[in-house]
């Protein structure tokens, strides 16, 4: 793995949510996440790096929750021809299935965007 698609992947969080100074970023210890590159890009864009134990498999339990969902939601649906069609294939069904339709338990049976929406103060939003 190199740190140049964990870099990657950062910066196009950034520009999609706007400013995230302070948001928190959890990761595993792979190599990547402790490379200097990565940790100049949160440096950069004022975020909190946060690591995992090493051999403790709840602190990814989220992460692999989301992953098995992808798997069986977009991965195993067919055979991809391209990486930009799997790619594609990848976003679309977070934002428009995962962040929008899916309700979650543990939100309180709103969606993940309907969580954040009612956990933004009106102070926060003005800011």
């Amino acid at each position: 793995m190199k740190s140049r698609l964990a870099v990657n992947a950062l910066l196009n969080a950034v520009s999609m949510r706007g400013d995230v100074a302070g948001c928190i970023v959890h990761s595993d210890r792979g190599s990547q996440f402790r490379s200097r590159k990565y940790r100049r890009a949160l440096d950069n864009h004022r975020l909190v790096g946060s690591m995992g134990r090493v051999a403790s498999c709840g602190d990814n339990a989220a992460m692999e929750s989301f992953f098995a969902l992808l798997q069986k939601n977009v991965l195993d649906r067919r055979s991809w021809t391209t990486r930009d069609e799997l790619r594609i294939a990848i976003v679309t069904w977070t934002e428009r299935t995962y962040h929008r339709r899916r309700r979650q338990v543990r939100l309180g049976r709103l969606t993940p965007i309907e969580f954040e929406t009612t956990m933004t103060t009106p102070a926060a939003l003005a800011a």
